[in-house]
C-alpha cells in the first residue's frame, strides 16, 4: 500500500508491504540457521497464532514460560465504574476525574499512557492546578530527559502516548500506577489498516477479528508491561474503557494480561496504596 503526506512546502511518499510473511520466510530459509523470537508480548489468549502468521511462522516451536513477577500479590487492577464510551465527547475528563484521586492514594508516581496526542494535550489541561505533584508531558523535552526527570522527582506524573507505551524500564517506587485511558485499537482512518482491511475482506476474514483486535491486544500488553519491572515492584494498573467489561472481545484483553486482582471499588485501590506505605 502506498500514500502520500503533504505539507505546505513538500511532499513525501510512503509505501509498505501488505503482507510481509512469504518474503521473510524465504528469507529465512536461505541459511541453515536457527531463530529464536523471544517477547513478553507475542502471545494473545497464551497463543502465538497471529505473531505466527503475520511472519509466517506457522511450523515454529513454541513455548511460554511464567513471570517471575508475582503479579497476584505485587499489583491491582481496577476498571472503574460507571465510565462512558471513549465515543463520548467527554471521555477525557471522564478519565482525568477518576485519575484524581488514585493519584491521590499513589502520591503522584504514576504514568498515564493515551491512544492519541489529542487526548494527551486535553488532558494535560484538565489536569493543571489540580495535583500537588508535578506533572511532566511528552514533548516538552526529549523522551531520555524526561524519563530521567520523572525518577529524579520520585513523586511526578507523567503524560504520555504511543512512544511510551514499550521500551520504558521505571523501576522502584517513582512507579507505583499505570493509567490507561482506553483499548488501543489502530484509527480507522489509517491507511494500512484501511488497505488490509480490504485485502481480507475480499478473502471472507474478519479485520477486527484477525488484524486490529490483535494488534490492539499486543499494545495493551506493551502497556500494561509499565507497570511491574522488577521482583520488589508494587502498584495498581488502572483500565478506564468500559468495553473491557461490556464486550466479548473484552475476555481477550483480560486474558493476555497478566492475572491480578481486579475490582471495581475505589476503595481497595486506598487500601492497597495504604498498605504498601504501611
Amino acid at each position: 500500500v502506498a500514500w502520500f503526506v503533504t505539507t505546505k512546502r513538500s511532499f513525501s511518499l510512503h509505501t509498505t508491504p501488505l503482507d510481509v510473511s512469504l518474503p521473510f520466510r524465504q528469507h529465512m530459509n536461505t541459511d541453515n540457521k536457527s531463530w529464536i523470537f523471544t517477547s513478553a508480548t507475542l502471545s494473545i489468549s497464551n497463543q502465538f497464532d497471529f505473531y505466527q502468521e503475520q511472519l509466517g511462522l506457522q511450523d515454529a516451536d513454541t513455548g511460554i514460560w511464567d513471570s517471575p513477577f508475582d503479579y497476584r500479590q505485587q499489583s491491582l487492577l481496577y476498571i472503574p465504574p460507571d465510565m462512558p464510551l471513549p465515543s463520548d465527547r467527554h471521555y477525557t475528563a471522564s478519565v482525568i476525574e477518576t485519575a484524581i484521586p488514585i493519584l491521590k492514594a499513589s502520591q503522584g508516581r504514576a504514568f498515564i499512557l493515551f491512544t492519541s496526542h489529542r487526548a494527551l494535550k486535553l488532558a494535560a489541561g484538565l489536569l493543571a492546578d489540580r495535583l500537588e505533584y508535578p506533572v511532566l508531558m511528552q514533548g516538552e523535552m526529549p523522551r531520555t530527559e524526561l524519563l530521567g526527570r520523572f525518577r529524579d522527582m520520585g513523586n511526578a506524573v507523567l503524560l504520555g502516548t504511543s512512544s511510551f507505551w514499550e521500551g520504558v524500564d521505571v523501576r522502584g517506587e517513582a512507579l507505583s500506577c499505570v493509567i490507561i485511558d482506553k483499548l488501543p485499537f489502530a484509527a480507522p482512518d489509517d491507511p494500512v489498516l484501511r488497505a488490509r482491511g480490504v485485502a481480507m475482506e475480499a478473502e471472507g476474514r474478519s479485520v477486527f477479528m484477525e488484524y486490529q483486535l490483535p494488534n490492539a491486544v499486543i499494545t495493551l500488553k506493551q502497556g500494561v508491561g509499565r507497570l511491574i519491572r522488577d521482583v520488589d515492584d508494587r502498584g495498581v494498573l488502572v483500565l478506564c474503557d468500559p468495553r473491557l467489561l461490556s464486550k466479548g472481545y473484552g475476555k481477550t484483553f483480560l486474558k493476555s494480561i497478566p492475572a491480578m486482582p481486579l475490582t471495581r471499588e475505589l476503595a481497595d485501590v486506598e487500601s492497597f496504596y495504604a498498605e504498601c506505605v504501611a
